[in-house]
């Protein structure tokens, strides 16, 4: 048990430290406590980024009761393990001829601060594990195991549902982390990434669980096409009718029954969008990608978030999420139209500081109208409750550094609170 712990605290470690992003959010988080929001500034990135490599973080981080992050006893270990190697790294001469003996030296050294921090860091959490009541920890980890099951759920996706042939490749685990997601209300989530190869053919395959119940499943061929049990249909229709049959008797959800129906009601593949009742099923053919889009719908608002969508590419399914099981619906109050959104979000920006490149900018102004304005609900605290969110995005009207020239804005349409707020680089293809 004790070495199986100590391999996944290595391998938390070096996946953190292999991104420039991780590792600065880790020397932020070393100085002081920060929030979702202050951390979005200070690194200039948007938020489902920044919700990314918090993810990826895991343990390394801890979300406190205020809302604020902080390192935990193993990012506190991972944090020293940075400052170790910078500072060989500062006071070792830089000599062209040695390149290679000083990557050699500094990849030997890496890996022995990482080692003597991994066990500093099980000694301090056994320290703190014991000033925890045991039933307290007892209670907490057997809940952890009832929602867990690693590869077992995986192989009965992969068997069952994609009906790929998984006998037909040699499969090795990539990572598997668990963890409460403080920010949906104390979801456990369990996140798996696997790889399956043979001679012919190599696949990756990651999973998400939510409350033991799947959530996503993500397909990258890195060589080849997955090889199947049994033979696809040619018609991406029918494949996608028979992989929502098999989902829906390997899960017994009733909402699947309904969707069902929905897609039972189309026989040729066209872009179109299909309601009935609280379900509206929404397909997008582009190129060789297909996308099936079930979403919960009332009062005129989409709720996406709580849907099911599958994607296709060249007849193959390469993603599926399902969040219906997981998302409520916390409000269908519509009290902020459209047009007042823009408004709020136009004089939202004029009254904005924002950090460019370690200057504070203000007096922005923006062009109208905006470039697009969506309803996409959003959660709201720590919950799963969805509500009303309108996400503007606006030209600015003038070129910032970075090649900064956008703005988005989201904001609650319940109660026309601004939540969110981005700046953009377009002209690089990339957020800021």
């Amino acid at each position: 048990m004790a070495g199986s712990h100590e391999d996944e605290i290595y391998s938390i470690m070096f996946t953190s430290l292999k991104h420039p992003v991780r590792r600065k959010i880790l020397r932020m988080l070393g100085n002081k406590s920060m929030t979702f929001t202050e951390m979005v500034e200070e690194l200039g990135i948007s938020s489902p980024n920044l919700t990314y490599h918090l993810e990826s973080l895991g343990e390394l981080i801890s979300k406190m009761d205020n809302d604020q992050y902080k390192l935990s006893s193993f990012g506190l270990a991972t944090i020293n393990a940075m400052k170790s190697i910078e500072e060989v790294h500062e006071t070792e001469p830089k000599r062209r001829t040695a390149t290679f003996k000083w990557r050699a030296i500094a990849s030997a050294m890496l890996i022995v601060v990482l080692v003597l921090s991994g066990i500093a860091t099980l000694e301090f959490i056994h320290i703190n594990d014991l000033a925890n009541t045991q039933n307290a920890l007892a209670a907490e980890n057997q809940q952890l195991l009832n929602y867990g099951g690693g590869t077992d759920k995986v192989l009965n996706f992969l068997q069952n549902i994609t009906k790929i042939n998984t006998k037909a490749y040699t499969m090795s685990t990539l990572s598997n982390t668990m963890q409460w997601r403080a920010d949906f209300g104390g979801v456990s989530e369990e996140v798996m990434q696997y790889a399956l190869a043979n001679s012919t053919s190599n696949l990756n395959v990651d999973f998400r669980y939510r409350n033991g119940h799947f959530s996503r499943y993500q397909l990258d061929m890195i060589e080849s096409s997955p090889i199947f049990s049994q033979i696809q249909p040619n018609d991406v229709v029918q494949n996608a009718k028979f992989t929502l049959s098999r989902y829906r008797t390997n899960s017994g959800d009733d909402y699947l029954t309904n969707m069902t129906r929905i897609l039972d009601t189309v026989s040729t593949l066209s872009n179109t969008n299909i309601t009935q009742g609280n379900i509206k099923l929404q397909i997008t053919v582009s190129s060789g990608t297909v996308v099936f889009f079930w979403m919960y719908t009332e009062n005129g608002i989409d709720y996406q978030a709580k849907g099911l969508q599958m994607t296709f590419q060249n007849n193959v399914l390469t993603s599926m999420t399902d969040g219906y099981f997981l998302f409520t619906v916390g409000s269908t109050r519509l009290d902020v139209s459209q047009e007042q959104a823009v408004t709020i979000a136009e004089n939202y920006v004029k009254t904005l500081t924002w950090n460019i490149e370690g200057k504070q900018v203000s007096n922005f102004t923006v062009a109208h109208p905006p470039l697009s304005i969506q309803m996409v609900p959003h959660t709201r605290g720590n919950s799963v409750a969805l509500i009303p969110y309108w996400y503007v995005e606006m030209q600015l009207g003038s070129i910032y550094a970075g090649d900064i020239n956008e703005v988005t804005v989201g904001i609650y349409a319940d109660t026309n609170q601004v939540a969110d707020v981005q700046m953009l680089s377009t002209s690089a293809g990339t957020e800021t």
